[in-house]
């Protein structure tokens, strides 16, 4: 029940990359035929990703995961010898782009924050009035890893587009769950990992539209377009392109199932568990996120208790979860810290079944119980 963290890496993924770990290992920049063969399997997979989120194959680039992607997003439109820049985001993104724009600030540039609703929603308002003369890459995700809440996108690219600044979303956990179109979307860069869609760690993708002017932060043999050099990690590669395709033709059985246990598990907890309260928008949320915070419990408490009866989840985000910091997200929603302290992030996969709904319905009710009789703060 943790699957925005990771997810298993499909039969069918594996099987198209076995092949590139052994007999057919040759480097994709070598002009010898087994070079070819590798540069063959790489364009194959550029044309993969690129027609199921609508762009060209020359304006996707590999990297090894969304946090590279985020990384040379926002950190690669921005000049090397451009002086003082101004970046807008928003306060609940992933720390591959929070710690990004930190390190943005810490060598001369300005960032905005934009603020988020009690749903988690950004401003817009505020967003827009935020936009200077010398803003030059606005980045906001699609939908947030830890509550789910589904972002305006649209309504965000027209405003970049009305000012001519560069737009960049982190689609890493939309991709493959909701659909996903870079023309629809309005975007100019976008961010895909291959691990949350059932694809192997360690690679992920970078849509750049054609046009958009972006320099490099790695640095070495011209791959990628002289965008991100060192030689491609092709069995990595292959299999997210699989991935892809794969993720493409069951989108809509695979969201609609997962929207089917995350509504009945919804539903079922806060009719019967008090003092609990949903994360996230209520409905422009992720089809597999659910996002409860209850109150008089500790999440880490209920995340060890839940383990030991075979159930994974996360108290917030995986990258941060170990932490032990309170969720950033969750406090700009405007929630109460007694609140923050009890969240749980359950997250649906395509393999859960509603049979195992009715477990986690079972020891999630049983574990809050506990550890509510042990709270010297629950009878109170």
């Amino acid at each position: 029940m943790d699957h925005s963290a990771t997810t298993p890496v499909d039969p069918l993924v594996l099987d198209s990359m076995l092949p590139y770990f052994s007999e057919l290992f040759g480097n994709p920049s070598s002009l010898h035929s087994f070079g070819n063969e590798a540069s063959e399997a790489l364009s194959l997979a550029r044309r993969q990703v690129a027609e199921i989120i609508g762009a060209l194959p020359e304006e996707i680039i590999f990297t090894s995961g969304g946090t590279e992607s985020d990384n040379l997003a926002i950190r690669g439109v921005i000049p090397h010898d451009s002086g003082k820049k101004h970046v807008i985001t928003s306060a609940v993104e992933h720390p591959a782009v929070l710690n990004t724009c930190a390190f943005l600030e810490k060598v001369g540039h300005d960032v905005t924050y934009v603020p988020v609703d009690s749903n988690g929603v950004v401003d817009l308002e505020y967003l827009e009035k935020s936009i200077r003369d010398d803003t030059i890459v606005i980045s906001v995700m699609h939908a947030n890893n830890e509550v789910g809440t589904i972002q305006p996108l649209k309504e965000i690219a027209q405003i970049a587009k009305k000012h001519g600044i560069c737009f960049h979303t982190d689609a890493v956990q939309s991709v493959g769950k909701i659909p996903v179109n870079v023309d629809d979307l309005g975007v100019d860069l976008l961010s895909i990992s291959s691990h949350k869609i059932y694809g192997p760690k360690g690679v992920g993708a970078l849509y750049v539209r054609k046009g958009t002017m972006i320099e490099p932060i790695v640095f070495g043999g011209n791959h990628e377009k002289g965008i991100r050099s060192g030689t491609e990690n092709v069995p990595g590669i292959i299999g997210l392109g699989k991935a892809m395709v794969l993720a493409q033709e069951r989108l809509e059985p695979d969201s609609e199932k997962m929207r089917q246990m995350r509504d009945s598990l919804i539903k079922r907890i806060l009719e019967s568990v008090d003092d609990v309260r949903l994360n996230g928008h209520p409905t422009q949320r992720l089809p597999n996120n659910v996002n409860f915070s209850f109150k008089y419990v500790e999440g880490e408490s209920m995340l060890m208790l839940l383990d030991m009866k075979g159930i994974g989840v996360s108290t917030g985000s995986a990258c941060s979860s170990r932490s032990q910091k309170s969720s950033n997200v969750l406090s700009s929603l405007g929630i109460e810290d007694e609140y923050i302290h009890g969240s749980l992030r359950i997250s649906l996969g395509r393999e859960n079944s509603m049979e195992e709904i009715d477990y986690v319905v079972k020891s999630l009710k049983e574990t809050v119980s506990k550890l509510r009789e042990m709270s010297p703060l629950a009878g109170k």
